[in-house]
């Protein structure tokens, strides 16, 4: 097996699901978020965009149905001992044999948490098996049962973001030198990615943002590359990434001459970021982390140039999203406490002048204040 922690890490980590299981009062999970399977086993693969589940009974039994494509990857990759697979064939509905392979387990008129708030349940699965298992047990929606234990980061997990964060770094100062008029953002791009996987880390769970000019206001990543010009902005949205754990940035970097309203936007981000690491600590919810960053943005009349939420926990995640389910937004009442990693993002886009300016680090959060992990500056960078 090629596992990314010690036995003893994982051994704990099912320890931890057992309780919060013994809490909901369930008899059995299914788990077909990626990331959940890796946290709890090891398991590492993409093949989550077919149908797969990883079932956890309430003794800590675990047992995987997956495609033939993917048994060696789970035989070496996890501490998975029971393997099953579901056969292609025509309109083949796997929901069938995960039913059978229940039975099996004696789960028959059981309670049964379901993780459906995954990337690895598609529309198409839920239905085949809520039709399936709607009069084979009680199910209940556990999409977060997992996703809320993996939000305390272990010394193990640390230790990865910590390298993921250097790699992040590494990242940019790689890609600083080549950012001036006439540079290609495809250059300046596979220069980051590049460091990233030179440094021993992994392709990030989704794409890097490089966007120039106007597109330097847009917060995803699209098809298409242009070159900067002599006076131009460049939003970029990055991380690294270890053993699937992500550590993210965010910069928009000025050529040319820098306007007073990139100034002036940095001014606000900078107050923004500053508010928000006094009280991103225990003793605080994500909501407010968000609702502090709204009163000092609208302060300065920036309402109209904000987002509606400004950042979210980041861990080991899987495509399409490096992005965790809590997230800082209006509402939010999860709390903030010690060992978290968070990334917060200040962005900033004044569609009426075209300018754009963001700021955003991951931190680590303490029993106080809350440390950042990059080594990167907060000051305008400029070329």
């Amino acid at each position: 097996m090629a596992l990314a922690f010690e036995p003893e890490e994982y051994a704990e980590r099912l320890s931890r699901l057992k309780a919060a299981m013994a809490e909901k009062k369930l008899d059995a999970v299914l788990l077909f978020a990626q990331e959940s399977m890796y946290w709890l086993t090891g398991y590492d693969t993409f093949g989550f965009v077919f149908f797969q589940c990883l079932v956890v009974t309430a003794d800590g039994r675990t047992a995987l149905l997956t495609r033939s494509a993917d048994v060696r990857q789970a035989r070496q990759t996890s501490n998975i001992s029971e393997i099953r697979i579901w056969v292609d064939r025509g309109q083949t509905d796997p929901s069938r044999d995960l039913k059978d392979m229940l039975a099996d387990m004696d789960l028959l008129g059981c309670r049964i948490g379901v993780e459906y708030d995954t990337h690895g349940m598609t529309g198409r699965s839920a239905h085949f098996l809520d039709g399936q298992l709607s009069s084979f047990g009680q199910l209940q929606d556990a999409s977060y049962l997992v996703s809320n234990l993996r939000l305390i980061k272990s010394p193990a997990e640390i230790a990865c973001i910590e390298k993921a964060a250097t790699l992040c770094d590494d990242a940019f100062d790689a890609a600083l030198p080549l950012i001036r008029p006439g540079a290609d953002e495809a250059e300046i791009l596979a220069t980051m990615q590049g460091a990233v996987l030179s440094g021993g880390g992994d392709y990030p769970a989704n794409n890097f943002i490089v966007g120039s000019g106007e597109s330097a206001l847009l917060c995803r990543a699209k098809s298409g590359r242009r070159k900067l010009d002599a006076n131009d902005q460049l939003t970029l949205e990055w991380a690294g990434v270890w053993s699937h754990y992500h550590a993210a940035a965010m910069r928009t970097v000025v050529i040319g001459e820098p306007t007073e309203r990139h100034q002036s936007l940095l001014r606000a981000a900078t107050a923004t970021l500053s508010a928000i690491e006094e009280i991103l600590r225990p003793g605080y919810t994500f909501g407010e982390i968000f609702d502090k960053h709204a009163e000092v943005m609208d302060a300065r009349g920036l309402s109209r140039h904000r987002l509606n939420a400004c950042g979210y926990s980041l861990g080991a995640r899987f495509a399409p999203s490096w992005m965790e389910h809590q997230m800082f937004h209006t509402g939010n009442p999860h709390p903030i406490l010690p060992s978290m990693s968070l990334f917060v993002h200040i962005i900033i886009m004044d569609s009426d002048s075209g300018t754009a300016m963001t700021l955003g680090r991951t931190y680590l959060t303490g029993e106080d204040e809350p440390r950042p992990l990059s080594r990167l500056g907060l000051d305008l960078y400029a070329k």
